[in-house]
């Protein structure tokens, strides 16, 4: 098979792309759009693995543009989410935990979202929108409280990692005392390849089996002894007599923790370093708070980018453009690059949240089956961290360059200062 390189250093599928700066990052994905637009179509790449101990599989294509990604994504009878979502390959050791509706083709997928929507009633999304606004009162009381002792702070820390963490714990019954772990757990699954996190294959294995065994209880545990949470909802919930079962909502219990945990974060994160960036719009958002944050929320998604990249593999010989995709080879969306699409954002490093077409970002699933069922939520913790932020700490700022995390999947930041007076 011809392989494409468009940048003779874009190796996608190693980790030292990813410790590359934005912008080099930037102008390769540039190249690959253009090559795919005007050259020989979707480029081909070969595939490292990220993590010691990891499988090398046989490479991926990128789709990098806007329409390209659209297209795979919503012909999902054509490219299947079955054998894995990320770009490298599945361990097979970690099928079991990983093995929720993400990874599901229809129609198992249809029947699993429907019982998982069977948890998000509107009693429960009232009491979580709750749960928001108080968590992020006590966020910024807490980091008033450790400034005034003289305590640096940081912004990850502080505001844009305990928030989405404490809202899926308060949804899902978890007891405070257990977050930690659940925070630690979801960094462990989400930064395999960063050095700081899994180094390995088997600390991969061990930080998910954790999870997943703690889940299966937790389920097992609301089954017999049902509470107002929705793991009590999911475990008695059905959907043409069936039920999760405890195995099944283990792997759910994986999915919305990592997936609502650090996306979430993330954007939070990012959000702040790109308005302290830009402090025009900074003051744009807080005059006008009412009228754009939520399309401020979404073009923080678009920008950042959370998630990187979702992977799906052809079901069958496909084409798309000039590119002849044989069953059986992956595709790799590339939603940091469609959101950076020229065609559809004009200067699209660009951040802006005035732009007239921020909704129609390539974030949450972009529009295929698999929406994220949790992107309302996601949007209104990050409308109401800066709420509570603008007008509690109106000067806070970023004041250091953020400690990136080192993945191709999850555009993250493990540590960023930041400084407030009080």
């Amino acid at each position: 098979m011809a392989e494409y390189r468009t940048v003779a250093d874009a190796y996608l599928g190693s980790n030292d792309f990813w410790l590359k700066p934005l912008d080099a990052r930037n102008d390769a994905f540039a190249a690959m759009r253009h090559e795919t637009k005007h050259g020989d179509g979707m480029c081909f790449h070969e595939e490292l693995s990220v993590i010691e101990g990891g499988i090398r599989g046989p490479g991926f294509w990128s789709a990098v543009t806007y329409d390209d990604i659209k297209e795979v994504n919503r012909k999902a009878d054509l490219f299947s989410s079955a054998a894995g979502i990320t770009l490298g390959e599945q361990p097979p050791e970690t099928l079991e935990f990983f093995g929720s509706m993400i990874v599901m083709d229809n129609p198992r997928h249809a029947k699993f979202r429907m019982l998982v929507q069977k948890g998000f009633t509107p009693k429960m999304v009232a009491a979580i929108e709750e749960s928001v606004k108080v968590r992020a009162k006590r966020l910024v009381t807490a980091a008033k409280d450790k400034k005034a002792a003289g305590e640096s702070i940081d912004f990850v820390e502080s505001f844009a990692a305990p928030l989405p963490l404490q809202i899926i714990c308060d949804m899902l019954g978890v007891p405070e005392d257990d977050e930690q772990q659940i925070f630690d757990w979801t960094n462990t699954i989400l930064g395999a390849g960063d050095p700081e996190f899994a180094m390995d294959l088997d600390g991969l294995i061990m930080g998910a089996a954790g999870m997943f065994d703690y889940a299966q209880a937790l389920g097992e545990s609301r089954l017999l002894d049902p509470t107002d949470d929705i793991a009590s909802i999911l475990m008695h919930a059905e959907v043409d007599g069936e039920r999760l079962t405890a195995a099944e909502f283990g792997s759910f219990f994986i999915l919305l923790a990592v997936a609502g945990n650090e996306t979430t974060r993330n954007a939070i994160s990012w959000g702040m370093h790109q308005l302290t960036q830009h402090p025009d719009q900074r003051e744009l958002l807080r005059a006008n708070f009412d009228d754009m944050a939520l399309p401020a929320a979404d073009e923080i998604v678009r920008w950042a980018s959370p998630v990187i990249h979702m992977r799906r593999t052809a079901n069958e010989d496909v084409q798309i453009g000039r590119a002849k995709i044989a069953a059986g080879e992956k595709v790799v969306m590339w939603y940091w690059s469609g959101n950076r699409d020229e065609d559809h954002f004009p200067d699209g490093h660009r951040f802006d949240i005035t732009r007239s077409n921020t909704k129609d970002m390539e974030g949450y699933g972009a529009g295929g089956p698999h929406f994220c069922l949790g992107a309302n939520l996601a949007r209104r913790e990050i409308q109401v961290i800066y709420d509570e932020i603008f007008r509690e700490l109106p000067d806070l700022e970023i004041t250091g360059e953020p400690d990136r995390l080192v993945s191709g999947f999850i555009n993250g930041i493990k540590r960023m200062p930041c400084d407030f007076s009080v």
